[in-house]
């Protein structure tokens, strides 16, 4: 280096250190995030979902797939390691068309579980049954048509639903109501009016008080009667009122029958596959003042009212048939993990308290029978608690091969190969 070139001083580097304080305030702030998150997945349960298996089950369903598509229902399945895939159907359908591949089967009531039942019986290939809940077939109106078949003497009001509230429920007599779809009207006590024209009335013919102005025929309508459980029952309900309060005995007796009672059933046209998303939307009542639901459906939507507007619907109201059958849902499982699923929903007090609050009336699982936890959820609520008559009489279903018949001929329902 040159002798007369100054010397140059090496560049420092200067490192500054964050105030310590101003870190640990960070920290802290940041802290709770995390620590809230593992706690509410430590709650729900959902911690070690990401590393436990899940079984997906798939699923035929009809109706009840309401209480499987429920979000608080698929949080608790995912609890216990079940995703369950629905393929929506009506329960006849289920049984009629192919399940292979399918876990569990889910028809609305016994006489498609049966179909099932019996076919894998034949195959050597037994299945089990589960039943955590039932659903009476009820008949779901308006309060205003409901009070016109009151002034007919064809309802009546029921139970109790407090001061000052109109009755949420009536008892519908099933032979008067017939009657009157058969053009005959009961004037008093005892004196029967037979009209002269064919055909039965129509509600603007028996509504003195111009309530409702309808001039639809009165009859019930239904989901597909070749599709459904809840048509299916409805028709055998009309077949024993029809045949003097018993089934009829052999194919002659049952074929004779399906056409006499056909009119009561098809004469308004088969209607929409979904007869409580019509009951319940806004056009209803012109639509179809009277609809064959299930219970839960009608006790689901005043729970919901409810909770949401802080009173009932007291519009729509129930009419629980004189005559009347109480289905038996039953979760048909075809294979080992099906039966795990059944076991789960019929046992779990999660699940069947969650049950309950979609309006079923929930099975004891040590006994069979239903509990009376229903009652104390809707009184809490005050909503009013479903009651019957004591003198209700309980129908009989015609044989299964006798209403498989009977529902081919009044529906014109298809094969298995799809032609009539």
């Amino acid at each position: 280096m040159p002798a007369n070139r100054p010397a140059t001083e090496e560049p420092r580097l200067t490192v500054t250190r964050p105030p310590r304080r101003r870190l640990r305030r960070a920290l802290a702030s940041a802290l709770p995030v995390p620590v809230i998150g593992l706690v509410l997945l430590v709650s729900s349960g959902n911690l070690l979902l990401p590393l436990r298996q899940v079984v997906t089950i798939e699923a035929k369903m009809a109706s009840k797939r309401d209480f499987f598509q429920d979000p608080e229902v698929e949080r608790l399945l995912m609890k216990h390691g079940f995703r369950v895939h629905i393929t929506n159907m009506g329960s006849r359908e289920i049984a009629k068309q192919d399940y292979e591949g399918y876990d569990v089967v889910f028809p609305s009531g016994q006489p498609a579980a049966d179909l099932i039942s019996r076919e894998r019986a034949r195959a050597n290939r037994p299945v089990l049954l589960y039943r955590p809940f039932v659903s009476p077939i009820v008949l779901a109106t308006y309060r205003d048509y409901a009070e016109v078949l009151t002034t007919e003497g064809v309802a009546k009001r029921l139970g109790n639903a407090g001061p000052g509230r109109p009755p949420m429920y009536y008892t519908l007599d099933m032979r008067k109501f017939l009657d009157l779809a058969h053009g005959k009207r009961t004037l008093g006590k005892n004196r029967v009016v037979q009209r002269d024209s064919k055909g039965g009335y129509r509600w603007d013919e028996i509504d003195r008080k111009d309530r409702v102005r309808n001039g639809n025929k009165i009859l019930a309508q239904t989901s597909d009667i070749c599709e459904s459980n809840s048509a299916g029952t409805y028709l055998g309900l009309v077949a024993f009122i029809e045949h003097g309060n018993d089934a009829p005995d052999n194919g002659a007796e049952a074929e004779q029958l399906a056409r006499k009672i056909k009119p009561l059933l098809v004469e308004q046209g088969l209607p929409s596959s979904e007869r409580a998303e019509t009951y319940l939307s806004p056009d209803g009542p012109s639509i179809a003042p009277i609809s064959v639901i299930y219970e839960h459906q009608f006790l689901a939507h005043q729970i919901g009212h409810q909770a949401e507007k802080g009173a009932t619907d007291d519009e729509r109201v129930l009419l629980y048939p004189s005559t009347r059958f109480v289905t038996e849902p039953q979760l048909v499982a075809l294979t080992g993990d099906g039966a795990r699923l059944g076991e789960l929903v019929s046992t779990d007090p999660e699940l069947q308290h969650h049950a309950m609050e979609l309006g079923f009336r929930a099975r004891n699982a040590t006994s069979g029978a239903t509990s009376d936890a229903l009652t104390r959820f809707l009184t809490e609520r005050q909503i009013p608690v479903p009651t019957t008559s004591s003198d209700d009489t309980r129908a009989v279903l015609p044989s299964l091969p006798l209403l498989e018949k009977m529902i081919e001929i009044v529906g014109d329902c298809p094969d298995r190969t799809g032609s009539r």
